[in-house]
């Protein structure tokens, strides 16, 4: 499969094992974080690389989408042991954001979404700790999911920080985001669901995103089919605290996880990754048990606001891609802010769904909706009758583009 985006860290595995299920015909890529028999993990580092035998087996999420008759085409580019937001790469480069060539495509699954979104593949999987696969879907125009923690099994995915871990997957239309979910997440439900209808704009999220961005979300939010819509703050200390909150708790588990093997091998990180573990290696491993009691107090603060009809509408990032090649500095001022967005699921654990709405200039912004919960499948199935009421009214969702 010829290449020209920079997606794949290997694009010629070509493996099925099956031609029936409910995904036959249907071509997807992984992360280049999973286990897949016989074949190496980089992790987005050479000496990752080097260091690491070939994959024993293929990991479950991955035999579970062979097994319904998916086509597996390939491994993709990730930021160096998925520490980064960015997609870009020091080592095997930054993958091309079929959207804009002069913008970053996100990450850490930046690969997954260039995939996806340069249509070489129909799907892909990536993984989310702190958004990265809900930033990468945002910023290369794409339908994106963040799970309930914990309910995809993760065995065979190399960890970053354990606790906020998820498998997550992207694709370019709804209907087939919740096909894989159908498939890899198995939640019991019941004939007399609640539905959605209670929706709550958050107003801090909501001060980050410019005047024509949002524009485009306002045609869209006016046409949530809701009984109540509210303007809330979530957080009184506010995001920042969240935000902190989250990487401090984020930096502690992935230094425990990741110290030895780099006390061991001392690898070669890129600018910006260097200096995230050098920071993680820092952290008074004594404050996680009072932060993760801050943190289930906000969990059980948004469980009682989402309750089981209630979604929490925030946009996905700050605003469109950056620019490919800023400074470290500015890129760090920009993660800042995207952080005190994804860290909400990421924190509570909860599911996010992101869907692709366009810009005047072309370029794409993500929409975001948080459910409480084990509501995965119920909020997926919300997105599909959405997205239809979108097209009905004539809103551009990004997806029509290639229509």
């Amino acid at each position: 499969m010829s290449d020209n985006w920079n997606a794949f860290m290997s694009s010629d595995l070509n493996i099925r094992i099956t031609d029936t299920g409910r995904l036959n015909g249907r071509t997807f890529a992984v992360k280049d974080v999973f286990e897949i028999k016989n074949v190496l993990s980089s992790a987005g580092n050479p000496d990752w690389l080097r260091t690491h035998p070939r994959g024993n087996q293929n990991a479950p999420v991955v035999e579970s989408l062979l097994q319904q008759g998916a086509y597996l085409k390939g491994t993709t580019h990730t930021d160096e042991l998925m520490y980064s937001l960015n997609g870009e790469n020091f080592h095997y480069g930054t993958p091309i954001n079929p959207r804009g060539s002069d913008r970053i495509p996100g990450g850490s699954s930046s690969g997954s979404a260039v995939a996806v979104a340069a249509e070489l593949v129909d799907f892909a999987i990536g993984t989310d700790t702190g958004g990265s696969v809900r930033i990468p879907s945002s910023y290369c125009g794409l339908f994106g999911f963040r799970p309930t923690h914990g309910v995809v099994e993760m065995d065979g995915v190399i960890p970053l920080a354990k606790s906020f871990d998820t498998v997550g997957w992207m694709t370019r239309e709804p209907e087939l985001l919740l096909d894989v979910a159908e498939i890899l997440i198995h939640q019991e439900e019941s004939n007399n669901q609640v539905e959605f209808s209670s929706f709550y704009l958050e107003e801090e999220a909501w001060s980050f995103v410019e005047e024509e961005t949002m524009n485009v979300f306002s045609q869209a939010i006016k046409l949530i089919p809701c009984q109540n819509s509210y303007y809330i703050k979530v957080s009184e200390g506010g995001l920042s605290r969240w935000a902190e909150v989250f990487r401090t708790i984020q930096g502690i588990e992935i230094w425990n996880e990741h110290s030895a093997w780099i006390t061991e091998v001392s690898p070669t990180f890129g600018p910006g990754i260097a200096d995230r573990f050098k920071w993680a290696s820092t952290l008074d491993k004594n404050e996680l048990g009072p932060l993760h009691e801050v943190r289930e107090k906000i969990k059980n603060g948004l469980s009682s606001l989402l309750k089981e009809n209630g979604l929490l509408v925030i946009p996905t990032a700050p605003g469109e891609a950056p620019l490919r090649n800023l400074s470290v500095g500015k890129m760090e001022q920009y993660r800042s802010q995207t952080m005190k967005l994804t860290c909400i699921a990421g924190l509570s654990g909860f599911p996010q769904v992101t869907i692709p709405f366009m810009k005047e200039n072309g370029i794409p912004i993500g929409l975001s909706f948080i459910a409480n919960e084990h509501q995965d499948l119920k909020l997926l199935k919300w997105v599909n009758q959405f997205t239809n009421s979108l097209k009905e009214n004539s809103v551009k969702l990004f997806m029509e583009e290639k229509e």
